[in-house]
């Protein structure tokens, strides 16, 4: 088209305005030369020649302005979009990405990258790259004052250079000449990113060929690379600010579930406070921090639950995890009285941990002012039972008054029970205060009366139509038994009908239950329980010979002695003399032989002393009867048949037959 158009404009009187139709229709440079050559090849005069060549000289620099304000025009269009692409900043990557594309599409260049400081490392390496083909060189890493790109970073400086691999400026490494070679690259222009007086990075643009780039490119190189250090500088800004909102919202989280626990505390300790106003017990408090914390809570007996978690919490005294169970002990002192265990809640935050440990608190102040109203009662029961042993005199009226508040009926059959620590070892005082202690829980729980009474306890216990004193006992025995971990051995009286109408009863019951007690520490029975129906004619004369009692009590003190002029193992000596006196020889003879002359011996009284009705019994031979009691002749003398001696052998049978571990004191 400006072929045509010079060719229309070449009759035209001036040459300027063939120029102006080059301009105007954007011919290129070489377009300018032709009506200089047509003028000549016309034979224009020499002012014709030089009015044209001044007419070109003209419209080429009117060219190169037009061509210079359409690429400032260009490059302040690539910086606004840059500039845009800042205020919408979501993706700091794409950003970089734009930048390196417009500086390699503004340059005219093959290839352009960028690369950022590593602070750790303590060099540059690629961030982001345009036109670049080589995988060894978009991973390249730059040392400070190495290459091109660290010496830029260096001295914060733009560089350029128009054949890199030949350029001696910059210190040569093999890795970066490498990375170099493998692009083919020969032009390189760096330009430092700066941020204040630091430098996070280098802006590069680059070609393949030879180039020298001129201010302007350097200019506009660098302010790109001031657009890419703004946008790094703003992501790091937004991520921080994304980092500061994402603390504020976990802190205003935090403060959120503190202030609800702190509600969650405050709505514990109203709670407990208004449960100990009311008189509210263990399981309330249990269930007023159910409601508030969630879960299962429970209290836990003295000896109940995992102990070693227990034991873990009250060493610390603070609430331990256990599984997914959380235990706080119920402690005072050195004392353990239980634990609360809070089920099902495997996360605890800190306040709510305290308001359980505070809710364990609670618990052993209220078992301990249980304990004080317990033992408060126990000894005005005790006071009672004094009275009915030492004062029989008293008013009727009065007892029965006296033990309606203590919701005791003494108009009933009751028994008395005789109690004493079976193992000496463990009858200090401290002991007897525990057994007594034991002793008064029980029964109070059965609305009966308990004191501590000549080195003992004494317990009046009601009495059913169909009880066995036996057999309430020993269910006595074991249940103290159970309380304190050692052996207790209880004595047990006939009913009494009515304490109340006849306290003498009360204190005759009382004397035979004691009689019982010494009888079973005489046979070495400790820690069992039985009554005088379970000795016959034998607990008459044991108790007679072995009690040491003169059937009264008043002598006793409630804290003092067993009482009596023997204690249970003289008893048992005395007893186990006796058995190896009169049967000894007999029963050491079963043990070494493996023979059955005691059972013999106790058939053939049982039996009449018929041999014939013993042979039944046993279910053997009478000649084997015969020879049996003729070997027991011989071991215990011709006279054993004798009603004194059989009298004596018959009552060591007895008593070996009761307490074996007596026989013939061997």
């Amino acid at each position: 088209m400006a072929d045509d158009h010079t060719d229309h404009i070449d009759h035209a009187d001036s040459p300027f305005a063939t120029y102006l139709a080059l301009l105007a229709s954007g011919a290129p440079a070489a377009a300018y030369e032709r009506p200089v050559l047509r003028a000549r090849a016309d034979g224009a005069s020499t002012e014709r020649l030089a009015a044209v060549e001044h007419a070109k000289l003209l419209a080429l620099r009117v060219r190169a302005e037009l061509e210079d304000r359409r690429r400032r025009e260009a490059e302040l269009s690539a910086l606004f979009a840059t500039a845009h692409d800042l205020a919408g900043l979501r993706d700091v990557d794409a950003v970089l990405r734009a930048i390196v594309r417009r500086a390699r599409s503004l340059l005219g260049t093959d290839a352009a990258y960028l690369t950022l400081h590593d602070a750790v490392a303590g060099d540059t390496y690629m961030r982001v790259t345009e036109g670049s083909v080589s995988a060894r060189f978009q991973a390249l890493r730059l040392g400070m004052g190495e290459g091109l790109g660290g010496l830029v970073a260096q001295t914060a400086r733009p560089y350029a250079t128009d054949s890199y691999l030949d350029d001696p400026r910059f210190q040569h490494t093999p890795v970066i000449d490498s990375g170099v070679r493998d692009e083919g690259l020969v032009a390189i222009l760096g330009v430092p990113l700066q941020l204040g007086s630091g430098v996070i990075g280098v802006l590069f643009a680059a070609d393949r060929r030879f180039r020298v780039f001129n201010r302007q490119q350097i200019a506009l190189l660098g302010s790109l690379a001031a657009h890419a250090a703004v946008a790094i500088d703003t992501a790091d800004l937004l991520a921080e600010t994304r980092s500061a909102l994402a603390d504020l919202e976990a802190a205003n989280a935090v403060i959120r579930d503190r202030s609800a626990a702190v509600e969650r505390a405050a709505d514990i300790h109203d709670r407990l406070t208004e449960l100990v106003l009311r008189g509210g017990g263990v399981h309330d408090v249990a269930a007023a921090v159910a409601e508030v914390l969630g879960g299962r809570v429970e209290f836990l007996d003295s000896g109940d639950g995992p102990a070693p978690a227990v034991e873990r919490s009250r060493a610390e005294g603070r609430a331990v995890r256990h599984g997914d169970d959380w235990i706080a002990a119920v402690s005072a002192a050195d004392e353990l009285m239980g634990a609360l265990r809070l089920c099902d809640r495997p996360g605890l935050d800190p306040v709510d941990r305290r308001a359980l440990e505070r809710a364990a608190m609670v618990t052993s102040l209220l078992q301990l002012a249980r304990r004080s109203v317990g033992e408060a009662e126990q000894r005005v029961r005790g006071e009672l039972l004094d009275d009915l042993l030492d004062a029989p005199e008293r008013a009727p009226r009065l007892l029965r008054k006296r033990a309606a508040r203590l919701r005791a009926d003494l108009d009933t059959p009751h028994i008395v029970l005789a109690a004493r620590i079976a193992d000496e070892h463990a009858d200090a005082p401290a002991d007897r205060q525990r057994l007594w202690s034991a002793a008064s829980h029980l029964a109070a729980t059965g609305h009966g009366l308990a004191v501590a009474r000549d080195g003992g306890t004494v317990l009046l216990l009601p009495h059913g139509p169909h009880d066995s004193a036996t057999t309430t006992a020993r269910a006595t025995a074991r249940r103290l038994e159970a309380a304190l971990h050692t052996r207790v051995t209880v004595g047990a009286s006939t009913p009494v009908p009515a304490p109340a109408a006849r306290p003498c009863d009360v204190a005759a019951a009382y004397a035979e239950a004691r009689r019982c007690l010494d009888v079973l520490h005489a046979l070495g029975r400790g820690g069992e329980g039985a009554s005088a129906d379970d000795f016959g004619f034998l607990g008459l004369l044991l108790t007679g010979t072995y009690g040491g009692t003169d059937g009264g009590s008043r002598g006793g003190s409630r804290g003092g002695s067993r009482g009596g002029s023997h204690d249970g193992s003289h008893d048992g000596s005395r007893v186990g003399e006796f058995v190896a006196r009169t049967i000894g020889p007999v029963i050491d003879y079963d043990a070494r032989r493996g023979t059955a002359l005691v059972r013999t011996l106790d058939a053939y009284y049982a039996c009449g002393m018929s041999p014939a009705r013993t042979k039944d019994e046993l279910h053997v031979h009478v000649n084997t009867v015969a020879q049996r009691l003729d070997r027991v002749g011989r071991l215990l003398g011709a006279d054993w048949q004798s009603p004194a001696r059989a009298l004596e052998i018959q009552l060591a049978l007895r008593l070996h037959r009761l307490s074996p571990s007596l026989g013939g004191g061997r």
